[in-house]
């Protein structure tokens, strides 16, 4: 018979070997775990050790193999040398010009130094160097106005102005250096959104010479409404400052795609940056550079406001551009037209805007007879005539 002494005893030692025997399956399961951890870590180790290797390898690799840069969102070049490729071909430009302008009646005009500064591309070994109209062209007609470019290699020039484009934001300059690092010019027609890009140039002048900004193609066929923008841009986030105009965006090989022109700049948006294509512009630069214009370029010869509706409204005549003033012996003074007159349509087209004229006009060549439809306020009427396009200079 057992008595109640012995039989607490053996509770106590039923308690004890319960006790020691989940401390031992503890840790025989910590130990398995450990092992487990060990192999994975190990794993893990061999798997960063052979990726270091691959990335020794490919560094030291031939000029034939594919280099790899880290953060770089090309497998071309690597960032750097993007930048050392392109960046030769970016100059700065200065323009230094004597600017006419009424301050008031009693003073009567007053003569001001206007300085301009912006980017360029070398366009080729002869010297031509493309860069943004805005940049140059507003000044190229005054008798005081200095050119000067500015190479990345320290030398500098004087430049003088071929020509421009002003509906595309497009001007060439010209200067007489040698052994000139012209760019390498690539294609805008194949880009794809997300393609790495890089925006060279100075911002805010001179003292910033040289800056690179990288980021992707954001878009392409960009239309964006402001007077005097080429019609199909290229949109980046690579940022582009005041300076930058005129210069370069590049793609993962080194080569320009891209001609650097605006930004959008508000509070409320950020990187909207844009370029003009260079397959775009490149007919644009030869026919500047073969005529010093646009050769086949069609005008009217007119000068031109909007009618908008509202206008249109107020004063019981139709919507379009009324002509503000006449070319002498133009296009549209031979054809009949005369100030005053709003221009309605053009062949069964409806115009009801400057920006709507010009865009129709672009189906067309100099030479091309077009019929003109427009209301004459004089006599209330509206009319047609048949007009002969000038060549735009």
């Amino acid at each position: 018979m057992t008595t109640p002494s012995g039989s607490v005893r053996k509770v106590k030692i039923a308690a004890f070997l319960l006790c020691l025997l989940v401390i031992l399956g503890s840790l025989a399961a910590v130990a398995l775990f450990k092992e487990r951890y060990d192999d994975q870590i190990a794993a893990l180790n061999r798997q960063v050790e052979a990726l270091q290797r691959k990335l020794s390898s490919a560094g030291s690799a031939g000029s034939g193999q594919t280099k790899v840069y880290s953060l770089a969102y090309t497998e071309g070049l690597s960032v750097p040398e993007i930048a050392e490729k392109a960046g030769a071909s970016v100059v700065g430009i200065k323009v230094t010009a004597q600017v006419r302008a009424q301050t008031g009646w009693w003073f009567g005009p007053q003569v001001f130094q206007q300085v301009s500064e912006g980017s360029g591309i070398i366009y080729d070994a002869q010297g031509h160097i493309v860069t943004n109209y805005h940049v140059v062209g507003d000044y190229a007609s005054s008798e005081s106005c200095l050119m000067e470019v500015f190479l990345s290699d320290g030398r500098s020039a004087a430049a003088k102005y071929i020509g421009g484009d002003k509906q595309n934001d497009l001007a060439v300059i010209k200067i007489d250096l040698e052994n000139l690092p012209a760019a390498q010019l690539g294609s805008s027609s194949k880009l794809r959104v997300g393609e790495f890009a890089m925006a060279i140039g100075n911002p805010l002048g001179m003292d910033l010479a040289g800056s690179v900004t990288v980021g992707v193609i954001s878009g392409i066929e960009r239309k964006v409404e402001m007077e005097n923008v080429a019609d199909s841009l290229i949109q980046t986030d690579a940022a582009i400052n005041p300076g930058n105009s005129g210069g370069a965006l590049v793609n993962g090989q080194g080569e320009v795609i891209g001609i650097n022109t605006i930004k959008i700049a508000t509070t409320e948006v950020e990187g909207l940056g844009f370029a003009i294509p260079i397959d775009y512009a490149r007919p644009i630069i030869d026919s500047i550079i073969a005529y010093g214009y646009v050769k086949g370029r069609p005008a009217m010869g007119i000068s031109g406001t909007d009618v908008d509706e509202r206008t249109a409204r107020y004063y019981n005549v139709p919507q379009g551009v009324l002509i503000v003033d006449l070319v002498a012996g133009g296009a549209a003074a031979r054809a009949g037209l005369q100030k005053n007159d709003i221009i309605t349509a053009i062949d069964g087209q409806e115009v009801t805007s400057m920006s709507a004229l010009k865009e129709l006009l672009k189906q067309y060549r100099a030479g091309d007879q077009i019929t003109v439809t427009y209301f004459r306020y004089r006599d209330r009427q509206s009319r047609t005539t048949r007009l002969v396009l000038d060549e735009s200079r």
